[in-house]
């Protein structure tokens, strides 16, 4: 199985992973011949990009790269790695990281070559941020504050949806077949793929994040799995989450009835609402692949490496949340161009719902809204 990890889980040491032993990198050093290098771009080629074009290339701002290298500069993870002009230093870290996560059609070779590095060095350099990044959340991706859980929920009640202080959900992530236990990795949408659980708000910051469970896996099950499902009460209250269909309706997360062809018109009124209240996670999810268009396919083998580069976009996209990145709204992704998932059991639906749950749905429909 997969591992899974949240916002809350505990940070990677350099001592946990092995860098000589990756087959990857033993397969792409057998693959390697020697080719021309691109000379002295990071020297004299990105500092010329202005501030779009750094931005382009990079996919976000100058200054959160800068702060990052900074940050990197002062972990476990830094020290100076042999480059072709030299020892690497912790922008060039960053920036070879940021390439290579920004760019899908970019292979480890092109992403070497374009920094004058071996394919070892970009392995290292990947390896090492993708841990250092991920090892963020704890910081960077966290449950709103009580005065930005009043900030949110204002927003949804002017959006005619009281009570609401974020939306939930989950999005395949494309990868290569896996050496262990293939078929659990098999989605309904005939790919292979590790899944990715948010939580985001009205403004597409992530607030909680779950990863790495396989992608033949239930989105309720998922949830279930998941530490959120334990404390969402306590992190909640009184107000609620949205999700689709593909959630159990609980106190603290509502979700649309189920049509039959007799709702009433106000459970049709709720399942609009609901919809249209729905559409920061479905931005959110599709700026961050845009963004980091690695997690269209990731080219990635190892499954906690994969779970912790995903988990690393979901930090970059918090931090660089007001980067003001051009997201183009209605842009296709895999998911979308793949047929829809077979219909559940209406019975197996009816059991994730909880008493308490349609209660407080029902209340909402018809007292609320």
């Amino acid at each position: 199985m997969a591992e899974s990890g949240s916002s809350t889980e505990s940070s990677v040491s350099l001592s946990d992973f092995s860098e000589s032993s990756d087959e990857e990198l033993d397969y792409h050093l057998l693959q390697y011949r020697e080719r021309p290098k691109n000379e002295n771009y990071f020297e004299e080629t990105v500092p010329r990009y202005n501030a779009q074009e750094f931005m382009e290339h990079f996919r976000v701002s100058r200054q959160v790269a800068e702060g990052m290298a900074e940050k990197f500069s002062r972990s476990e993870y830094f020290h100076y790695q042999a480059g072709g002009n030299g020892k690497l230093g912790p922008l060039q870290f960053v920036l070879i990281f940021l390439w290579f996560v920004g760019h899908q059609t970019s292979s480890f070779r092109d992403v070497a070559d374009r920094f004058n590095v071996t394919i070892s060095t970009l392995f290292r350099v990947v390896r090492r941020m993708m841990y250092f990044v991920s090892n963020l959340s704890e910081q960077i991706i966290m449950w709103p504050t009580a005065d930005e859980i009043v900030e949110i929920e204002q927003y949804f009640r002017h959006n005619h949806f009281p009570g609401v202080i974020g939306i939930i959900d989950g999005t395949h992530i494309r990868i290569d077949r896996p050496k262990n236990d293939p078929d659990s990795y098999l989605n309904r949408k005939h790919f292979y793929s590790v899944q990715l659980q948010a939580v985001c708000d009205h403004k597409m910051k992530i607030r909680d994040v779950f990863v790495g469970f396989p992608g033949s896996v239930h989105d309720s099950r998922v949830f279930r799995r998941s530490p959120l499902s334990e404390s969402l009460p306590q992190k909640c209250h009184h107000f609620y989450l949205l999700g689709d269909s593909g959630y159990p309706c609980l106190e603290n997360l509502l979700t649309p009835f189920r049509d039959r062809g007799n709702l009433r018109r106000a459970e049709r009124e709720f399942n609009t609402r609901l919809s249209k209240n729905r559409y920061p996670i479905e931005h959110c999810f599709g700026l961050l692949k845009q963004k980091f268009r690695q997690l269209y396919h990731v080219k990635l083998k190892n499954i906690r490496d994969i779970v912790h580069l995903i988990r690393a976009c979901c930090v970059l996209h918090n931090i660089a949340i007001d980067d003001h990145f051009q997201y183009e709204a209605g842009a296709e992704n895999d998911e979308r161009l793949l047929p829809p998932p077979a219909v559940e059991l209406e019975d197996e639906d009816e059991e994730r719902d909880e008493g308490g749950g349609v209660a407080r749905r029902n209340q909402v429909a018809f007292h609320v809204l």
